[in-house]
């Protein structure tokens, strides 16, 4: 009798919206919310069809290169084992590293917050601490921590609904009228943060061999998981933008969320969602350094997946140690936006490029090539809109970003003509 697969749409789609409801939304609304004002909810409208369009171009290549190496597989079964895939591999780890310095960063925000007021110094104590202290924990192994996730799932989504819920009835007016409605522009220029808060969809694809009929369900669960996270995000940015005026959020920007509890249940309310951040962040911490050091420092490096995926990692210390000496200077010498902004492009471009491989693959994948040109417009249309924002408003992003992509690419052409390495195929493909 054949065993009965651990995933069915419902269990896939809470994975997908555990994945997604977790530090991005506190370090996002208040971010975005300075640039777009208070229709910042049409923001999260457009990063969600971005999203949707994303999911619906990596559900797809999923079903067809089912593998754990997710996007780095899709672009080496794209592009081939070439230079050019084993830079975006490279990349794509760096971009994990990036996202754990944001999310670390967030996290000593709202602890600095917490316990002291808002101090830049006590920010960077807060955040290289729990990056040091779950890289600790990891290297133990902590069972107990990975087991806990879906409890910390639970209390998370129950504080921020209740929240949703209480703001929605308490919003004044006057501060979502459209007298005060910022340019359009702003709007679309949020898109590229408020994407980012969707980041973790693609993990729904990694349920691919554990999922019942997969071909029917991957793409059900995918879609109804972002657009329950879309109905969220929109209900958090009305309560956010319609409890406290444009001048605080852009004041309290990094830690906005837990400021627009202050007007409805006072300090008490800043307390509890200040302490949930915190939850959330750290354990969206523990979580990535896991898969960053476990999985993309061993495809970066080796060019394969690694041979073991239990979470105690004793033989894959290399990765943890380097993973974490690389984040503590990142969240030093950057702030939170310029970090995350950073995060968002480099997942950006490494999407959209997948999304363009997957033209090159569209008979193999049997997708609608209108959504995958959509998605591929639709990706870069963000790019564009941030790196034209930041430009104006903090140039250094720009630079930032193409010192990535020229390491990522020196890195690459080390690792294949000193250790003669290259990021191999990790499925193969019926048409090969």
């Amino acid at each position: 009798m054949q065993n009965k697969k651990a995933f069915g749409v419902a269990s896939a789609v809470m994975l997908g919206i555990g994945s997604m409801v977790g530090a991005g939304i506190f370090i996002i609304i208040g971010q975005a919310g300075a640039i777009a004002g208070n229709i910042v909810w049409i923001s999260f409208i457009f990063g969600g069809i971005a999203a949707l369009l994303s999911g619906y171009s990596l559900a797809k290549l999923s079903l067809r290169y089912p593998s754990r190496g997710g996007i780095v597989e899709f672009l080496v079964q794209c592009y081939g084992e070439g230079i050019f895939s084993g830079s975006f591999g490279v990349l794509f780890y760096f971009s994990g590293l990036v996202a754990i310095a944001a999310v670390a960063k967030s996290f000593g925000v709202y602890a600095a917050t917490f316990m002291h007021g808002y101090s830049a110094f006590w920010t960077n104590i807060y955040a290289v601490g729990i990056v040091v202290l779950f890289g600790i924990i990891n290297l133990v192994g902590a069972s107990l921590v990975a087991k806990s996730e879906n409890i910390i799932v639970i209390i998370k989504l129950t504080i921020l609904v209740a929240f949703t819920i209480a703001a929605l009835f308490n919003i004044n007016p006057t501060l979502l009228s459209v007298k005060d409605m910022p340019p359009i522009k702003d709007m679309l220029f949020a898109i590229g943060l408020t994407f980012f808060a969707y980041q973790g969809f693609s993990v729904i694809t990694n349920t691919v061999e554990d999922m019942q009929n997969p071909e029917k369900n991957m793409l059900k669960a995918m879609v109804i998981a972002i657009l329950l996270v879309a109905i969220l995000y929109v209900l958090v940015s009305l309560g956010v933008l319609g409890n406290l005026p444009l001048s605080e959020v852009i004041k309290t920007k990094d830690y906005a969320l837990a400021e627009a509890a202050k007007p409805i249940f006072g300090e008490y309310g800043f307390k509890i969602i200040a302490a949930t951040a915190l939850l959330a962040t750290a354990s969206a911490i523990n979580a990535s350094l896991y898969a960053t050091t476990e999985i993309g420092y061993t495809m970066a490096k080796e060019g394969n997946l690694p041979k073991i995926y239990e979470y105690n990692i004793y033989n894959s210390n290399e990765g943890l140690i380097v993973s974490t000496l690389l984040i503590i200077p990142m969240i030093i010498f950057f702030n939170l936006s310029e970090i995350t902004t950073v995060a968002t492009l480099v997942v950006l471009i490494v999407q959209g490029f997948t999304h363009i491989g997957h033209l090159l693959k569209i008979k193999q994948t049997e997708a609608n090539p209108f959504l995958i040109i959509s998605a591929i417009l639709a990706i870069f249309g963000i790019v564009g809109l941030t790196l034209f924002y930041t430009y104006k408003h903090s140039p250094a992003i720009g630079y930032y970003l193409g010192v990535s992509f020229f390491l990522a690419v020196i890195i690459e052409l080390l690792l294949r003509f000193v250790s003669k390495r290259t990021i191999a195929k990790q499925t193969k493909s019926l048409f090969d």
